[in-house]
């Protein structure tokens, strides 16, 4: 056995089952042992970013955690933006990179850098490979709470050299228990009532947490509000109603605007993704006060229905009935209200939806909450590019789910190669690209940080040449068709979803801003 066969046996024995990968050279040994082992399914993707955003997709969503193999520093960079997204969600996956052999280290070879270095701000753990017992390592540190990417460098030299057993992970550390004064000082807050928010993110967006907000609201007035960006949110039909935080920066504020106490439960606090002059960068108000409940290392969840026995011990949990969406005439032209509508109707139970649809994902967050059940994926660190891999891995963590795409057009050319392994896997995903012809939130933070009379740039027009979704979806072996009204996208959406396989539908819209 060589170290390659030993790191990958250690993998599999570790729970580590699929494996995305863009190889090159230097892991051509780990790729043979990932070709042999009965137990890791190898899938390929045509770029880095779409293994690191498939891994993380697969992450969320598997009770195990995903693996992506990448080749030197110069394919871990081309992966770094949805290893980000990743490690702002939380997410548990190992990448293996494959590195130039420890003998070669002085002879500055063209793709030389220091691996260690690049992918440091992107994960929450890095080291070097030695022997099996790295790899084991490496699934433990992404498992263990608060979770998030854990980087392996493997130089080509260990892959190849003869090595011992494999060395499976350890269990993983339990969630930690939040102290009993954490939760008599929380129900102190939440016994002010309407003038208190609870704020759920990470761990507690499960349906018992949000079962145990939803009873601690109706007892004592407080509000229960959600991350703007949660990693996976499970809503619709059979859950108590949510209430996402705005990615607004304006609207957020509006809306903590009056609160007095806030209670974040596995959540941060709320903060602008962007800064913006003689603004805060704060979105709770400056005579609010916060009270943590736990964070990602918490059992935040029994701390939440500790809490709901304590201040509602006779309230039960009031689920959504749901009310589909009423879709408009069928000859309506598409627009950010009809696509929602349309959507929401036509969502399938327990389905899985990807949302990068960015500037629309205001209005299409509030039309599916009260949809079909299903489990909602964001865009944790606001890096684009992610929304066609992440669909990948949820498709392949989720095999018996269908999975909805929502893909802004800008963000689709980031990493649209992904369509390929949809092909290439056969995989049961339905995407929807959202067309208004431009980079729409550029335009909309350019008015806001530069005025309401600032001409848009014309380097955010991406509609000189047009972009025909249908015909690079096709050339990727991924069905496509177009759709412009209320009608066209309702049959083309509900065949979609009706038909297993990847299938791709190009929704032309009016520009938002």
């Amino acid at each position: 056995m060589n170290g390659a066969q030993a790191l990958m046996e250690s993998l599999a024995a570790s729970g580590v089952g699929v494996c995305f990968t863009n190889p090159g050279t230097s892991e051509l040994h780990l790729l043979q042992a990932l070709d042999e082992h009965p137990l890791v399914r190898g899938v390929s993707c045509l770029f880095e970013g779409v293994a690191t955003g498939a891994a993380d997709g697969f992450g969320r969503l598997a009770p195990a955690p995903a693996g992506a193999l990448l080749h030197q520093g110069a394919g871990l960079a081309n992966g770094l933006a949805n290893l980000h997204n990743a490690r702002r969600a939380h997410t548990p996956l190992v990448t293996l990179v494959g590195d130039a052999a420890t003998t070669r280290t002085a002879l500055d070879g063209p793709l030389d850098s220091d691996v260690v270095a690049l992918a440091r701000p992107m994960s929450a753990w890095v080291a070097t490979a030695t022997g099996a017992a790295d790899a084991a390592a490496a699934v433990r540190a992404a498992t263990r709470p608060p979770g998030g990417p854990a980087t392996l460098v493997v130089p080509a030299d260990v892959a190849w050299s003869p090595a011992g057993q494999s060395v499976p992970a350890k269990a993983p550390h339990p969630v930690a228990a939040v102290a009993a004064e954490v939760l008599a000082a929380t129900a102190r807050v939440l016994r002010h009532g309407p003038d208190t928010a609870l704020i759920l993110g990470g761990p507690a967006l499960t349906a018992r947490g949000l079962g145990a907000a939803d009873r601690i609201a109706r007892a004592t007035g407080a509000s229960v509000i959600t991350e703007a960006f949660p990693a996976r949110l499970p809503r619709g039909a059979g859950l108590p109603r949510t209430e996402r935080l705005s990615g607004d920066p304006a609207a957020a504020r509006t809306r903590l605007a009056g609160t007095r106490h806030v209670v974040l439960a596995g959540a941060a606090r709320p903060v602008a993704a962007f800064a913006e002059p003689g603004s805060p960068g704060e979105l709770l108000p400056e005579t609010c006060a916060a009270t943590r409940l736990g964070a990602w290392e918490d059992d935040v969840v029994s701390a939440l229905e500790a809490l709901a026995e304590e201040l509602a011990p006779r309230t039960p949990v009031t689920p959504l009935e749901g009310r589909p969406a009423t879709v408009p005439v069928t000859d309506r032209p598409l627009d950010g209200a009809v696509l929602a509508a349309v959507v929401a109707a036509a969502l399938p139970e327990d389905a899985v939806v990807v949302d990068e649809s960015n500037t629309f994902g205001g209005v299409l967050s509030d039309a599916l909450a009260t949809a079909r059940r299903h489990d909602l994926l964001t865009l944790c660190g606001f890096a684009i590019g992610q929304g066609l891999p992440l669909s990948i891995g949820a498709a392949l963590a989720c095999p018996e789910r269908p999975v909805l795409c929502l893909e802004a057009d800008g963000s689709a050319m980031y990493t649209l190669s992904a369509l390929w392994t949809q092909a290439r896997e056969s995989l049961d995903i339905t995407t929807v690209v959202l067309d208004n012809g431009g980079y729409a939130i550029l335009r909309r933070e350019s008015r806001r940080l530069l005025g309401g009379g600032t001409t848009p740039s014309p380097l955010f027009d991406i509609r000189d040449p047009a972009l025909d979704f249908v015909a690079l979806s096709e050339g990727m072996g991924v069905p496509a068709s177009r759709a412009a009204t209320s009608g066209e996208l309702t049959e083309q959406l509900t065949k979609a979803l009706a038909e297993p396989g990847p299938h791709l539908i190009h929704a032309t819209l009016p520009a938002l801003y």
